[in-house]
């Protein structure tokens, strides 16, 4: 092979190798692809929230046991009594909001409405920063009115019960003063010791209630997971929204975004805290009292029960998610005679400026023997 063709060939073979060599210092030097952005956290919702709704599903549940039928004796509308009184208006309050915010995340439409501005980190803090410090804005997100629909149907339907078992109780009221029923002979004697089970049922109004594990345990899994929680009733409802919707709504879409864990907690704390709700429960309180101040037989202690027990229990529990406004303790227009003349006792109460609840403290009915 001639000499010149060899060298030739050499350096056609040097130029394709310095050709190869440059083109991998060329892939080596470009940048490389950035990383995909993190998952965005899981929902997230502590135990503090499914504690607090515990306290409310559980005394209901309970008060939903009070029937006019198990009134045998006069010792059976006392035990009705004590076990209605049992709750602390304050804890009540916050565990009916806590309890609408786990409902509300069994709305997939809110949640993945709620979930798309946390893909992106950034969005998610400003959007955790905004439900923090205004509650409202989430009221405003995608699935909102689904959510709000939920809530509002599912408590609105326990309402429903109680003020079931209001109306039953407070006609027993009347029936046990026929002269052949046979239960008027304990029903028309006064009361023992009335002081003494006034004082009860104002000890009894003011303890701590504590949470139940079973429910606590059921809640928290319902809001971590978006299922599981017995008793919703799908619904959709557009805004206004009450303040307690609106907070369980807050609280929801933080829950959404993986912002109200364990670490949220002083968030979530704040969140359920609603004075309007809470002024309805006091008022309600103070109504009790003050009837079971006049109140001489048992029958009069019955109609304490159903009227500011279970009915204004009703009563708070519906105005908390509906746009309505209703007096508590106020007496309703039925055509039927009301119980004996009862002693009203005087109450002042001032309600913060937008409550929503009653304003003012209605004398009790009155009428003869």
């Amino acid at each position: 092979m001639p000499k010149a063709f060899m060298t030739r060939g050499l350096s056609i073979a040097a130029i394709a190798a310095a050709a190869l060599l440059a083109s991998c210092s060329t892939k080596e030097a470009e940048p490389a692809a950035p990383p995909p952005p993190p998952p965005p956290p899981p929902v997230s919702l502590n135990e503090g929230v499914a504690q607090a709704a515990s306290i409310y599903v559980a005394f209901l549940r309970e008060a939903e046991t009070i029937q006019p039928g198990g009134f045998t004796d006069a010792e059976a509308v006392q035990a009705a009594i004590r076990k209605g009184v049992a709750f602390e208006p304050a804890q009540l309050s916050r565990g009916l909001i806590a309890y609408g915010s786990i409902i509300a995340l069994q709305s997939p439409e809110f949640v993945a409405g709620v979930r798309q501005f946390a893909v992106d980190p950034v969005q998610r803090q400003e959007m955790v920063a905004r439900i923090v410090a205004d509650p409202a804005y989430a009221a405003t997100l995608p699935g909102a009115d689904a959510a709000a629909g939920l809530i509002s149907a599912t408590i609105a339907k326990d309402a429903v019960v109680i003020r079931g078992i209001a109306e039953a109780v407070e006609a027993d009221a009347y029936t046990i003063q026929e002269r052949n029923d046979p239960r008027r002979r304990w029903a028309v004697t006064h009361i023992p010791n009335r002081e003494v089970r006034l004082e009860t049922a104002k000890t009894l109004s003011a303890a701590a209630m504590l949470p139940s594990a079973d429910e606590s345990a059921k809640l928290f899994a319902a809001a971590n997971s978006g299922s599981g929680l017995e008793g919703v009733e799908a619904s959709r409802k557009a805004p206004p929204y009450t303040p307690p919707v609106v907070r369980s709504l807050a609280i929801a879409a933080l829950a959404a975004l993986g912002a109200a864990g364990e670490e949220a907690r002083a968030n979530t704390d704040a969140l359920v805290v609603e004075p309007n709700n809470e002024f309805c429960l006091n008022m309600s309180k103070l109504m009790l009292f003050q009837c079971l101040a006049a109140s001489r037989p048992s029958y009069e202690d019955m109609f304490c029960l159903g009227r500011h027990i279970t009915r204004d229990l009703a009563t708070c529990t519906t105005q908390a998610v509906l746009n309505t406004t209703i007096t508590v303790g106020a007496p309703e227009e039925t055509g039927t005679p009301p119980p004996p003349a009862q002693t009203p006792v005087s109450v002042t109460l001032t309600p913060t400026p937008t409550a929503a609840s009653a304003q003012a403290s209605a004398p009790l009915p009155s009428g003869g023997r």
